[in-house]
């Protein structure tokens, strides 16, 4: 295990943001207890990649919290640490998230599911948002429909009328910002009978960003 560890967030100019991210940064320390786990944000918060690795004098892991692996975690990220001693980890998005999912779900009754995220045009993120939806959908047995903030289609709104029954909303999202509340609001404003809140600090998503460490060493190795 490294003695540094940096999770790399997008950045949003919501401070609800920034402070789940290093919320989750003190869950992953308490999951490994001695690893020294720091911050840092792509754009609009500080401080960036770049300048955490800077003042480090050994090797780092980086974890991009991110959930596809579109342009911030394939080609932003990796411009920004270039030329620093670390390794990169995978994204976060995966099936593996489907029980933090369901844990953040309201013990309410539903017939149908959205799960929100936060949009890119990338067809294979896309892609990959799909394969949480359908693994949600096998885990609940209820129909799940992908929608999205931004940057692709359908809307918050149109997923729901899509579905039948009481509709329910699951957060494909690390944390609040514009882009959650868009979407969310959408379907709300569809009849969506609540939104759950996004993964957070949470026990299992810590315990991901730790398989993922585990994973990239043994790469390096």
């Amino acid at each position: 295990m490294p003695d540094h560890v940096v999770l790399v967030a997008h950045g949003s100019r919501d401070p609800r943001a920034a402070s789940v991210t290093r919320a989750l940064a003190r869950t992953v320390a308490a999951v490994r207890p001695g690893l020294d786990v720091r911050t840092a944000f792509l754009e609009h918060t500080s401080p960036s990649p770049a300048s955490v690795l800077a003042s480090l004098t050994e090797p780092a892991v980086v974890v991009p919290l991110l959930l596809t692996n579109a342009y911030h975690g394939s080609i932003d990220l990796p411009a920004q640490v270039s030329g620093f001693d670390c390794t990169i980890t995978d994204t976060l998005g995966s099936p593996a998230l489907v029980d933090a999912l369901v844990k953040r779900l309201p013990a309410e009754p539903f017939d149908s599911l959205v799960l929100a995220a936060a949009g890119t045009r990338v067809a294979s993120a896309r892609a990959g948002i799909d394969e949480v939806a359908a693994a949600l959908s096998a885990r609940l047995n209820v129909p799940c429909r992908v929608a999205y903030a931004a940057g692709a289609v359908p809307s918050g709104a149109e997923a729901v009328r899509c579905l039948p029954g009481r509709v329910g909303v699951a957060s494909y999202f690390l944390a609040p910002g514009k882009l959650y509340d868009l979407v969310v609001a959408s379907a709300r404003s569809a009849g969506a009978a609540f939104s759950a809140p996004p993964l957070g600090a949470s026990w299992p998503l810590a315990q991901l960003i730790c398989d993922r460490i585990d994973a990239a060493l043994l790469t390096r190795a």
